[in-house]
């Protein structure tokens, strides 16, 4: 199994930036690819970024040129460095492991943009 922690969201106002982090544990050998997700109030919970085990790199349209993800193998964590933050980018952030057949996903971490 593979436990993930979020952290790092909160309020920021139109344009400002917030970087989340999550930590994994567990059977991090497993893991394929790191991913973040974002679930807005009735929406559906949609694809933000993902980064392989090599390195390799995925990202929705509406992010793209604005938000960064990152990984340090050796703190076992990734990271989404979100810039120029839009209203519409409010949602529950959530992390997800790529482990094939399974999918593990963390808690969850708000973000809200105020305009």
């Amino acid at each position: 199994q593979v436990q993930l922690v979020e952290s790092g969201g909160g309020l920021v106002q139109a344009g400002g930036s917030l970087r989340l982090s999550c930590a994994a544990s567990g059977s991090i050998h497993s893991i394929n690819a790191l991913g973040w997700y974002r679930q807005a109030p009735w929406k559906q919970r949609e694809l933000v970024a993902t980064i392989t085990s090599s390195g390799s790199t995925n990202y929705a349209d509406s992010v793209k040129g604005r938000f960064t993800i990152s990984r340090d193998n050796a703190k076992n964590t990734v990271y989404l460095q979100m810039n120029s933050l839009k209203p519409e980018d409010t949602a529950v952030y959530y992390c997800d492991a790529d482990v094939g057949a399974l999918r593990y996903w963390g808690q969850g971490t708000q973000v809200t943009v105020s305009s």
